[in-house]
């Protein structure tokens, strides 16, 4: 998510694990072992039914993301597993720190190599990034002018790498909030009318991924996007996808990932085939940051 200073860029990705679906029981056990191996494990929760959210701090180490020490404990990648990792002011944190999340980010688990024993955490975490367009937060911004030179405005955007911008499926700017929409008195639509749409868009994928050891979409690997997505595109969802690669120049990963998202999308409307509609959501959510 980008956007100026305000716009609700955090309150958003603190509100996700409330739209999350309940932890399955195994679910539960696997970040019960996780926390209890790190010794955070509360005396009196012996299991954790919901899901992490796990916020750290710009200034994290790399041992403190990944996990390390003598001992090799878990560190926060796989604190959040099964739940949401939130990095706030993305751009701040240091270019190692970025860099490892790559592997985990792909494979779903973290090794720790140490000379008398190799560990391996589990590590199948969401991950929601916020940051300002800009150091001084104003950039393209309708209202406030930008104090920021476009040389810096590029650099500071260009902190992140385009390996690991590649691995990230959805792209969302968050404008300022008129006056209006914060003092109306409409009422928002609840998390739990929200959930109940992803509940039953991942209850579609456990009936799909039954014989599988498979739990949603996001862990598809190129043979189930083939079977699941590509084989159940319509032809207007085919050329949009063939229109798409050609002019966005799509990585064959970020060909892949946008099948996984319209999967998703089809699934939340409740349909078995991927439409352009579906299709063309997801392609927009490619979008690159403004240099």
């Amino acid at each position: 998510m980008a956007g100026p200073p305000g716009a609700g860029k955090t309150l958003l990705a603190r509100a996700l694990p409330g739209i999350l679906p309940e932890m399955t029981p195994e679910e539960a056990l696997g970040v019960t072992k996780v926390y209890s191996v790190s010794g955070l494990l509360p005396s009196d929760t012996p299991l954790i039914t919901q899901r992490p959210f796990r916020a750290p701090h710009h200034t994290i180490s790399h041992a403190g993301l990944v996990g390390g020490g003598r001992r090799p404990r878990p560190g926060e990648i796989s604190l959040s597993h099964r739940g949401v990792l939130f990095l706030d002011e993305l751009p701040e944190f240091s270019a190692q720190v970025l860099e490892v999340l790559r592997q985990p980010v792909e494979d779903r688990v973290v090794t720790i190599a140490r000379a008398q024993s190799t560990v391996t955490f589990p590590a199948n975490f969401m991950l929601v990034a916020a940051m300002n367009p800009c150091p001084c937060g104003f950039y393209g911004d309708p209202t406030r002018d930008c104090t920021c030179s476009e040389t810096t405005v590029s650099r500071y955007q260009k902190r992140i790498s385009g390996p690991l911008l590649d691995r990230i499926d959805i792209f969302v700017e968050v404008p300022r909030v008129d006056y209006e929409k914060l003092a109306s008195d409409v009422t928002s639509e609840t998390s739990e009318c929200v959930r109940g749409r992803v509940t039953e868009g991942r209850r579609r994928q456990e009936l799909r991924f039954s014989e599988s050891s498979l739990v949603c979409n996001a862990e598809m690997t190129p043979t189930e996007v083939r079977t699941f997505c590509q084989a159940v595109l319509d032809d207007q969802a085919q050329s949009m996808l063939k229109m798409a690669m050609t002019q966005l120049s799509l990585s064959a990963r970020a060909f892949h990932r946008v099948l996984k998202v319209a999967r998703t999308i089809a699934d939340i409307a409740c349909s078995d085939i991927i439409g352009s509609a579906h299709v063309a959501e997801a392609v927009q959510y490619r979008q690159r940051l403004r240099a």
